[in-house]
C-alpha cells in the first residue's frame, strides 16, 4: 500500500472517526483505523464492534493495499503536521511510514487480517432529510437512560410512517416525544427501530457535516442499522428487546395549563436550582391566582425564591419536578411559549412548546415528592 493524500482532507475524515473508536478496549485491533487504497481514494474503517464508520477521501494510489494504523495517534500527528500532501507507505512487518515535506515518521500498525469483517450496506429502505433527522436526536437524545442495565432504554424508538417521523427516548422518569410531519416514499409499511444512543451521537454529527440540504439513506438487516450519508456510511447494531408502550405514559387528562416564555422559565429555573439539593436538583412549582411561584432550598446552601406573573385560571397546586430534568427539555426547544399542563401532585406533568405548529413536541416529566 502507498498513497498520498492532502493533509485537510484526511484530517476531517479521521475526526469523524474518533467518536467510534474506543479509547479502553481490551481488543488492541480496535484501537487501530483500517485504511484501504483503491482506485482515486482511500477508505478508512473505524468499529467498536456495536458500531462502525466507514469514510473516504480522495487520493494519489500508487500501490493499492490496506493496512491498520493506531487511530489517536494518527489524528494527533496529522494534526501537527503543516498544510502538504502527506505520503502513506505500508512497510514490512505492519508498520506504516509517513512522509511530509522532509519529516519522516514510523508508525506500528497491526496485521488487517485481524480487523473485523463488516456487513455491507443492504437495499436503501428510505431517505430521510438530515435537518429532520438531527432535529428529531436533539429534541430526544438526553431523555434516553443512563443505566445499562435497562437496555432497551439506551436507545430511542424511531418510527417512520408515509407521513410522519416520530422519534421517542425514556429513562423511566421522563419522556421526550417529537413528531414531524414529512412524507416517505417507498415505504412497505410502519417501520420501528432501537437505535443506541451511541449511534444517535454520531448520525447527529454526520447530518452537520451533511449540512441542512443533505440526505441520509436509512437501511436495515436483521441485526444492524444503516445510515448513509453519500460516502460516508454508519454502521450500528440494532437494540434488541420491546421499547416501553410511551402512548400509555402520554398524559390524557390534564385540567390545570399555565402558558409560559421558554426565556423567563429557564432563566428562573437556573438561578433557583443554584440553591437546591445537589442529588436531587429538586424545585417546588407552586401554581395560584396570583401567578407561579419557583422555589428551592437546601441545609448547605439555603433557600431561593421566584414569583412569575402569569394569568392563571385552574385550582391552585402545589407540585416538585428535578429542575435538570426541565432545563434539558428547555435547551433543546426554540424560543416561544411553552405550554405547561399539570392534573395533580402526584400524576406527571407535561410541556409543550407551542411556537411550531407542525412539529408534535411533548415531554412528560415525572413529580417528585417534597
Amino acid at each position: 500500500m502507498e498513497f498520498s493524500v492532502k493533509k485537510f482532507d484526511l484530517v476531517e475524515e479521521l475526526n469523524l472517526t474518533q467518536g467510534v473508536i474506543e479509547r479502553k478496549t481490551t481488543i488492541p485491533i480496535l484501537s487501530n483505523l483500517l485504511c484501504e487504497a483503491k482506485g482515486n481514494r482511500l477508505y478508512i474503517t473505524a468499529t467498536d464492534l456495536e458500531l462502525s464508520i466507514r469514510t473516504s477521501c480522495e487520493a494519489k494510489v500508487k500501490k493499492e493495499g490496506a493496512g491498520t494504523i493506531p487511530a489517536k495517534k494518527l489524528l494527533d500527528l496529522v494534526r501537527l503536521l503543516p498544510e502538504e500532501e502527506i505520503k502513506f507507505k505500508l512497510l514490512d512487518n505492519h508498520w506504516v511510514q509517513i512522509v511530509c515535506d522532509r519529516k519522516t515518521y514510523k508508525l506500528v500498525g497491526m496485521s488487517k487480517d485481524n480487523f473485523p469483517a463488516l456487513p455491507g450496506f443492504p437495499q436503501t429502505q428510505v431517505k430521510i432529510p438530515t435537518k429532520l433527522f438531527s432535529s428529531l436526536i436533539a429534541k430526544t437524545i438526553f431523555a434516553i437512560s443512563q443505566e445499562e442495565s435497562r437496555y432497551t432504554l439506551n436507545g430511542a424508538l424511531l418510527v417512520l410512517n408515509a407521513a410522519t417521523v416520530t422519534m421517542v427516548a425514556t429513562d423511566g422518569h421522563r419522556l421526550a416525544m417529537v413528531e414531524m410531519p414529512h412524507k416517505l416514499s417507498g415505504l412497505p409499511g410502519e417501520v420501528r427501530v432501537l437505535v443506541p444512543k451511541k449511534a444517535m451521537t454520531e448520525v447527529q454529527r454526520l447530518c452537520a457535516e451533511a449540512g441542512d440540504d443533505g440526505e441520509v439513506e436509512f437501511a436495515q438487516d436483521e441485526s444492524h442499522l444503516f445510515f448513509q450519508f453519500g460516502g460516508r456510511l454508519l454502521t450500528s447494531r440494532k437494540l434488541t428487546g420491546t421499547f416501553p408502550n410511551y402512548e400509555a405514559v402520554l398524559p390524557r387528562e390534564v385540567s390545570k395549563t399555565v402558558v409560559l416564555e421558554r426565556n423567563e422559565l429557564q432563566d428562573a429555573l437556573r438561578r433557583v436550582s443554584q440553591l437546591a439539593d445537589q442529588r436531587s436538583h429538586a424545585v417546588k412549582f407552586m401554581l395560584a391566582k396570583e401567578g407561579i411561584e419557583i422555589s428551592a432550598s437546601s441545609p448547605e446552601y439555603g433557600e431561593a425564591k421566584e414569583a412569575i406573573e402569569k394569568e392563571y385560571k385552574g385550582e391552585p397546586i402545589t407540585i416538585g419536578f428535578n429542575a435538570q430534568y426541565l432545563l434539558d427539555f428547555l435547551a433543546a426547544t426554540a424560543d416561544g411559549p411553552i405550554s405547561v399542563e399539570l392534573k395533580d401532585d402526584q400524576s406527571a406533568g407535561q410541556m409543550r412548546p407551542l411556537a411550531d405548529d407542525s412539529t408534535r413536541y411533548r415531554y412528560v416529566v415525572m413529580p417528585m415528592r417534597i
